[in-house]
């Protein structure tokens, strides 16, 4: 436990950091990736993503599903909603964003609306509290 707390702040900017290759630097991720798998003889992916961030999406979506689960099976403990709405806030902004800068697809501004109600309504429950944990 002795280095938990650097470990867990060193996380928090790698995974920023990466959060934000994989959005503005879609494709150069994969295109980074295919240099070196042509280096070591491996195949190389498609450069446009769709099967990579397929992955992605399938892990926010199991890590929202066990949020909702945790939130329902520990009812008591409040830092699960507050993650779940931010995962769901997070996921409408970025719509709304990729909506108005990039292309006015419907796609885009369903999920700008269904995720960002989830959002809300989740930051309801986790404001409703009585005393929600100061984080």
């Amino acid at each position: 436990m002795k280095y938990y707390r650097t470990f867990s702040l060193l996380m928090v900017f790698i995974f920023a950091v990466v959060g934000f290759i994989f959005l503005f630097l879609t494709n150069g991720v994969l295109v980074f990736f295919n240099s070196i798998a042509a280096h070591v003889g491996m195949k190389q992916s498609p450069v446009e993503g769709v099967n990579f961030y397929l992955i992605l999406a399938s892990g926010y979506m199991y890590m929202v599903s066990m949020l909702a689960y945790m939130m329902y099976k520990h009812h008591d403990n409040h830092y699960f909603p507050f993650l779940l709405a931010n995962a769901k806030i997070a996921s409408s902004v970025l719509s709304l964003c990729f909506f108005i800068l990039h292309q006015p697809y419907p796609i885009y501004i369903v999920n700008c609306i269904v995720d960002g109600s989830i959002g809300l309504l989740v930051l309801y429950f986790y404001l409703s509290n009585s005393s929600p944990p100061v984080l």
